[in-house]
């Protein structure tokens, strides 16, 4: 389950394009940061997906992905363009096809590789789906299939896409808009699939045309409400209404961080059900997901400049500057799997990470203080320095790196000499023990 976002320069602090993404999948699903150069192809070649194969087109642009280590796809990323796709599992009446094809992360890559604005992906999605469907279990070590949303950005528009199998909907955003893991686009739209009413009202899902809501014809009852997408959506839309005018990284990293805007006392372990923005695994099958990587863009005709953690938890992580004409400080580290590697920057991130979850309201608290000057400091000089030499934008790049590995470093150092005796519920630290002992921890 994830939350995506995008804010178009009339509401924003800066007038640029924000968006940004929590992408949540299972604890031990390492995630990383790849750059895939663009380059010609010659005429025939195929690209080997996640599973299915297809014919590869004649160029393809630079793209910098944030991907679960297992799949060909990606869950967020972004192109030398200035496109910035995010996905989310949508579940409908629809029965999704099991059999191994593109998945939604195949079909975010192919656009960002394909396409030189949002327009474009939007119809790279949509030509794709029309042509292969999209199929396959979207899961490392369980079962799970679904279809897929898309929020689609480039330096002056948005898009959202809906999909239900072949059936799809799309809306040309104003402003701003969130999706979680439900149908948001209701009886409105801009485009749509030539059969998306009439197979609604052959289903007797509505009576006629006029009766017709894309949300309320096609929404699987079950994940949609379990998943808590509707008032996750909420507190994503809530937040952007209430700070039009002061949108920028600084504010959509606290979006990324949110857990509730209902208590102050808020902790991972108190529910088993309970969804949020930045979310933790609960104990149980109905929380399964844990946020495993962020990513926010700023998408401008001078320079886009794009902040990731790298990590999981993102109130627990630094987002760094990354420039996609750059070379990656992870650039030399093995590729992560779902085995614990202190070589990886995402694997050692989650001794901090699962260590606070032990103890997490004071935990918690020590990481937002120690963090909070080191990052601003950070953000702010890549802000600032956005425009400068390549040279300059690698010793910022680097130094974000560098920061987040020494604030880690320090900060268990920390926890360890509190010698605090843990205060996490037996159910919680059951589960997280489990995960511990499967990744090798």
């Amino acid at each position: 389950m994830c939350d995506t976002i995008v804010a178009l320069p009339n509401v924003t602090k800066d007038g640029k394009v924000y968006f940004a993404k929590n992408s949540d999948r299972e604890p031990n699903e390492a995630q990383y940061l790849e750059l895939v150069h663009g380059g010609s192809h010659d005429p025939g070649s195929e690209v080997q997906c996640t599973y299915l194969k297809i014919p590869q087109v004649d160029k393809t642009y630079t793209v910098l992905l944030s991907k679960p280590f297992w799949m060909w796809g990606a869950e967020m990323g972004v192109n030398e363009n200035g496109v910035a796709i995010g996905n989310e599992a949508l579940f409908t009446k629809i029965k999704p096809d099991t059999k191994p094809g593109l998945i939604g992360m195949d079909l975010l890559r192919l656009a960002l590789e394909r396409s030189g604005s949002a327009e474009e992906a939007l119809h790279v999605l949509i030509n794709l789906i029309a042509e292969f469907g999209q199929s396959g279990n979207c899961s490392f070590d369980h079962q799970l299939y679904y279809h897929n949303s898309f929020l689609i950005a480039d330096r002056s528009n948005a898009w959202v896409l809906e999909t239900a199998g072949e059936h799809w909907a799309a809306l040309k955003v104003k402003d701003f808009y969130t999706i979680s893991n439900g149908i948001t686009i209701e009886k409105k739209w801009d485009l749509a699939s030539n059969e998306l009413v009439q197979f609604a009202i052959d289903k007797n899902w509505c009576k006629s045309a006029e009766d017709f809501n894309f949300k309320n014809c096609y929404s699987d009852f079950l994940y949609t409400n379990f998943s808590q997408s509707h008032r996750r959506r909420c507190d994503t839309f809530d937040y952007l209404e209430s700070h039009i005018g002061k949108i920028d990284v600084f504010s959509l990293s606290q979006l990324l961080r949110m857990h509730s805007t209902r208590k102050r006392d808020w902790r991972p372990d108190q529910s088993f059900h309970e969804w949020t923005v930045c979310v933790h695994k609960g104990f149980g099958p109905i929380r399964a997901s844990q946020t495993t990587g962020s990513m926010i863009c700023r998408l401008s005709e001078d320079r886009d400049l794009h902040f990731f953690t790298g990590t999981s938890a993102p109130c627990t992580s630094m987002f760094k500057p990354v420039w996609i004409d750059l070379r990656l400080p992870t650039s030399e580290e093995p590729t992560p799997d779902n085995q614990f590697n202190s070589a990886s920057s995402w694997w050692r991130h989650e001794i901090v990470h699962r260590k606070a979850l032990e103890n997490f309201p004071l935990y918690h608290s020590i990481i937002e203080q120690r963090r909070e000057g080191i990052e601003e400091n950070l953000l702010g000089k890549a802000l600032l320095e956005n425009l400068s030499s390549s040279n300059t934008r690698q010793e910022i790049e680097n130094e974000g790196y560098a920061l987040a590995v020494h604030l880690d470093e320090a900060l268990l150092s920390e926890f360890n000499a509190l010698k605090n005796k843990p205060n996490q519920k037996l159910l919680h630290h059951f589960e997280w023990r489990g995960h511990n002992q499967k990744a090798g921890i």
